[in-house]
């Protein structure tokens, strides 16, 4: 976006990769279905930022979701807005959007240079960088650079999170890289996680409550995974459950099993005789209980209470499972920290590095996926390539201006 941005003005661009191929990450991103914004009203939309909301408006107001699809329509691609509000590319395809946006780039004068992993600077210029390719390193001196490298989830395409030890030693501000959209782990029976991994929980409701006041209830699905769990409405949470995690060691969630039922009415059903059913076949036939949600059920509740109807259905409709850590960074699907948004201007340079600007996951915000992921990063990067016209025009001004006075 960046690239674009500057050349559409007459910049020369060089654009440098440390992949094969460019947009890796991208193309992984729609591998299910290429979500690439949401529709919801724009002041929701700005509030799944969170706690970085005021940082990310100001790019959201010069690139929005409107802009962004309009955009993609330029490129030939037409979208539409799913059930969920959720915006696709008609193909659902990420490929088609990225070759012709590649396309684009290339007729207008954009040059490609790949296996360029980028290694840090070189003197004490900040647009000076030096990069590792396959014919030995390099070195490139530019009048401005936008470094745009990823967080620190899907270290396989790229995004390996080793600039920030580079950014670091320049004495940058930065917040730690953390998961997000990422699985949490429970310490699963041996049993349950052999008989019920990989299995989804439909049509569940996750609340959730702090200290700090926070109290959510979303409904959605969740998976079972071998380590714990995961999904989408884990995903959306997954903010709030790892810095409750940071903070007590452990996050409670309650899993309502089945919150289109009311608990009087599962209660007078357990309540019947079972005669000579089970108790597996008394929970499937009365309430609708069975496979993976009876196995969770057994798996977290005493079983004392599976005798009192009031106690067993009360854990139906709030089942508390603990999960005690994130899964590891590299498994998520995005990733928090970064480059503070104290440390950079408003056109998202560098103060202490001037000619150096950021742009992408490499800031310090975080949302959950539904499209603002790929929004954010869209919108950081035609606001960086922004900042970078201004800040050569500001150049090419001085230069004038010292070249009248020497005259």
């Amino acid at each position: 976006m960046a690239a674009e941005v500057l050349i559409e003005a007459g910049v020369k661009v060089d654009l440098y990769d440390a992949m094969p191929s460019v947009g890796r990450k991208f193309l992984m991103a729609g591998k299910g279905g290429m979500n690439i914004s949401n529709a919801e009203p724009i002041d929701k939309f700005i509030s799944r930022y969170g706690v970085r909301s005021a940082f990310i408006e100001p790019m959201l107001d010069g690139f929005t979701p409107q802009a962004l699809c309009e955009w993609v329509r330029g490129l030939g691609i037409e979208t539409f807005i799913g059930s969920s509000g959720r915006v696709f590319p008609v193909d659902m395809k990420a490929a088609p959007l990225l070759r012709a946006w590649l396309h684009r780039l290339r007729s207008t004068g954009v040059a490609f240079h790949m296996r360029h992993r980028w290694l840090g600077w070189f003197g004490d210029e900040t647009t000076a960088l030096i990069f590792a390719t396959p014919e030995g390193e390099r070195k490139i001196k530019a009048d401005a650079v936008v470094l745009a490298l990823g967080g620190a989830s899907w270290p396989q395409l790229g995004s390996t999170g080793a600039w920030a030890a580079l950014v670091a030693q320049r004495g940058v501000r930065l917040a730690p890289l953390l998961p997000t959209n990422c699985g949490f782990e429970v310490d699963w029976s041996e049993y349950f996680r052999k008989r019920f991994s990989g299995l989804p929980l439909k049509s569940v409701c996750v609340s959730f409550s702090n200290a700090q006041g926070v109290d959510i209830r979303q409904p959605g699905e969740l998976i079972v995974t071998t380590t714990g769990l995961e999904g989408g409405l884990i995903y959306s949470l997954s903010a709030l459950l790892r810095e409750e995690i940071a903070k007590t060691g452990f996050a409670d969630i309650n899993i309502d099993l089945l919150p289109g039922k009311e608990l009087p009415l599962l209660i007078a059903r357990m309540s019947q005789a079972r005669g000579k059913n089970s108790m597996a076949n008394h929970l499937r036939k009365s309430v609708g209980i069975d496979g993976v949600k009876a196995g969770l059920l057994r798996e977290i509740a005493p079983a004392v209470d599976f005798e009192n109807p009031e106690r067993l259905c009360s854990h139906i409709k709030a089942l508390t499972v603990r999960l005690i850590a994130t899964r590891p960074i590299d498994e998520a699907i995005s990733s928090a920290g970064g480059i503070a948004f104290e440390a950079l201007d408003e056109n998202l340079m560098i103060r202490s590095m001037p000619g150096v600007f950021c742009a992408g996951e490499m800031l310090d915000w975080e949302a959950p996926t539904g499209g603002y992921l790929l929004t954010a990063c869209f919108a950081t990067g035609r606001a960086a390539g922004l900042g970078v016209l201004a800040s050569l025009h500001r150049s090419a001004n001085s230069m004038a201006i010292e070249e009248i006075s020497v005259n």
